[in-house]
């Protein structure tokens, strides 16, 4: 029997739109021998659509139409198990449902990513593929995230957190405090953000307001950290648990900007194939050099890196890890992480021979051996203290034993 597989897209976040692009391309590669797919889109509005046409990446250059099409629905735990309940279409229907073994959440960036939709999840006891929700909560937040990692001995650049808060109140202390501790330039990014929104380079004062108005008005808390100024950037995945992961191949991004941006990463064609966002292609579509063009020494270490901080956070599935490599100090650090990457990183993974479905195949497999282990551990105990209570107790008067 095949698995029932629940694919959930979009979401209220500024990725949503390339989270659309990210689920239709495992959609299709996903093993329809092994498993029945559904694509469920949600909306801004937090709500949730299937039918024929959510998978179909043409239909959303008209979203609103696209939801007229499909059908809203909801997910509901009943009788030990999870159904897809569809909201009737016409009146005098039936709500139709449909049992659903496992969730795929592939969605981008804070309000989703986050642990949120991992939380949504967990609450219904539906298995679902991919990091639990600390590990996304912790790897969303850049400065939580920068903190666990250098408390293990993970190389990450210093930083100062500035709170949108503090620098209403007092913009010139906030800028006074990050110039005492880096020298221009420096980086200020949003801190709960990916696909590099909101991230701007400063080399001045003046530069530095803007750059923080940018940042504040996507986060209400933003970091500062130093420029790497002959800088060089790499990326690895990694695929497995706690117990047992492994690195891809390596790749270097090529830009002719300080910092990979947004439209770098998703708006400007190139590639191996010269594939561009409008053909579905995402982070595939990025300019980049796979293998990168680096020594053995140095592919070693940032594999073996990537590893160790996937493990670090307690990632689980597939997730792709930053790098920031000094060019002048031959120096290397760990930027973030991306526990749902764009693309699902399966560009990474080709070069090893190892084809997009086989990828998406040991997504799910993982998260199946995640769920066969919480089976084994307790969630209640057997207790009598609501046997004990009485009326009493929530009327004003004292409960215990009488002095």
């Amino acid at each position: 029997m095949k698995i029932q597989l629940l694919v959930i897209f979009g979401g209220r976040s500024v990725e949503h739109e390339i989270s659309i692009i990210s689920a239709i391309q495992a959609i299709n590669h996903v093993d329809k021998e092994r498993y029945d797919v559904i694509p469920a889109y949600l909306t801004k509005e937090q709500e949730l659509y299937v039918g024929p046409a959510v998978a179909n990446i043409e239909e959303y250059r008209n979203i609103p139409e696209l939801c007229k099409k499909s059908t809203l629905s909801a997910l509901v735990r009943e009788g030990g198990r999870v159904f897809l309940v569809e909201k009737p279409t016409s009146a005098g229907l039936r709500k139709t449902k449909r049992q659903i073994d496992v969730a795929f959440p592939i969605v981008h960036g804070s309000g989703v990513e986050d642990g949120s939709i991992q939380g949504w999840l967990r609450i219904l006891g539906l298995p679902f593929v991919g990091c639990d929700v600390v590990s996304s909560a912790v790897g969303m937040d850049k400065h939580v995230m920068k903190t666990v990692l250098k408390d293990l001995s993970v190389p990450v650049l210093d930083c100062i957190v500035c709170s949108k808060y503090d620098y209403d109140l007092d913009a010139a202390k906030t800028v006074s405090a990050i110039e005492a501790r880096f020298a221009y330039p420096v980086i200020v990014k949003p801190a709960t953000l990916g696909s590099s929104i909101g991230i701007t380079k400063a080399g001045g004062k003046a530069e530095l307001k803007d750059a923080l108005a940018t940042a504040f008005s996507f986060a209400s808390k933003v970091l500062v950290e130093p420029a790497v100024t002959n800088l060089r950037e790499f990326n690895c995945s990694v695929v497995g648990d706690t117990e047992e992961a492994e690195a891809s191949e390596v790749e270097e991004p090529l830009n002719a900007k300080d910092i990979l941006s947004y439209e770098d990463k998703y708006m400007s064609g190139g590639g191996s194939k010269g594939a561009k966002t409008s053909d579905a292609q995402g982070m595939a579509s990025l300019s980049r050099k796979v293998p990168a063009d680096i020594s053995p020494e140095l592919r070693k270490t940032i594999r073996a890196l990537a590893v160790r901080t996937f493990q670090a956070l307690g990632c689980n599935g597939v997730s792709r890890v930053d790098f920031l490599f000094d060019a002048d100090t031959e120096l290397l650090y760990v930027n973030e992480i991306n526990t749902i990457p764009g693309s699902l990183s399966f560009y990474l993974w080709e070069p090893l021979g190892i084809p997009y479905a086989k990828l998406l195949d040991r997504l799910i497999q993982l998260c199946l051996k995640r769920e066969r282990e919480e089976r084994g551990l307790l969630h209640s105990f057997d207790t009598n203290v609501l046997a004990q209570c009485s009326a009493d107790a929530f009327s004003g008067a004292k409960t215990g034993s009488k002095r």
